[in-house]
Order: structure tokens, then sequence, then C-alpha cells
């Protein structure tokens, strides 16, 4: 196998200016394409929640951590502060509420469900509450309350 080196290049071709022509990059800039989807990705993670529960209720203002999202949609049920049970946009009855909680939790792969309440409703009412979403088969309840509440060390944030 024989290999050869051509010596001394092409040296016909002059330098007139003293710089080199450099060709048209051909290549696609993906960097700002990815910034917007990211952008993107943040805001529908944002407005998601949002969309899927419209039960009008003044939440209590805490100091705590969001949880991480979910495969499947969230399970939510609300107490208004009439102290009528909402799960999803449905009025349930509360006698209704724990067989009709059986039903979901043997359909659903997670144990997980949301508990919204209007600050105003009394605390053993959310109790009892939550004694009966344990009861028809949740063992994970997330309280979901507003941001930006006051602390434990009396500073809000």
């Amino acid at each position: 196998m024989g290999g050869g080196m051509v010596e001394g290049g092409d040296r016909r071709r002059k330098r007139r200016s003293g710089r080199r022509r450099t060709p048209p990059m051909a290549d696609i800039n993906v960097t700002p394409m990815v910034d917007v989807m990211l952008v993107l990705l943040i805001i529908f993670m944002v407005a998601a929640p949002m969309l899927t529960v419209g039960v009008p209720v003044k939440l209590p203002k805490t100091a705590a951590t969001p949880l991480p999202g979910e495969k499947e949609q969230p399970l939510t049920l609300s107490i208004t502060a009439d102290g009528q049970l909402v799960l999803q946009k449905t009025r349930i009855d509360r006698k209704a509420l724990i067989p009709k909680l059986r039903a979901i939790a043997a359909e659903r792969q997670n144990d997980k469900i949301f508990l919204r309440a209007d600050g105003r409703v009394p605390y053993e009412v959310v109790m009892q509450v939550m004694g009966a979403l344990n009861a028809g088969g949740f063992r994970k309840i997330g309280l979901v309350t507003d941001s930006g509440g006051p602390t434990l060390n009396g500073q809000d944030n």
C-alpha cells in the first residue's frame, strides 16, 4: 500500500490582501431553539396545574415547597368555603365519597391525591375528609396551598 503526499501544494494562487476567505458556515445553530423550548416547557409546567381544577377555593398561604410532578393526571378533591366536596370538577355527597374513592383507587396506579381546602373551612372538617381519603385507599395526601405565606419565624415570604 502506498500513499503519497503532495509537496508544496498549489503555488499558483497568490494571496492578494493577506487574509484568507472562510467558507460560509452551513451548520444550524440549535442553541436558540433549545432555549425557546425550555422556556415553553417551564410555562406549560407552571400553567398545567392551574388548568386541571376549576373550583374556586381561597387557599391558605404557607411556606411549603411544591411536590414533584406525576405521570398520571393528578386527582384533586376540593372543599369549598361552604363545606361542599368537589372531586375534580364534580360535586360529590359526603356519604358517597369513600365508595367513589375506592372505585377510583382500584383503577389508578398510584395512591396520591391532592386536597384543596378553603382557608375558612374548619380544621376538623379537613381532618375528617383526610380520614375519608385514607379509608378510600389514598395513602399519599398532598395538601395544596398558595405560596408566599408566613413562616413560623414570623417573616413573610
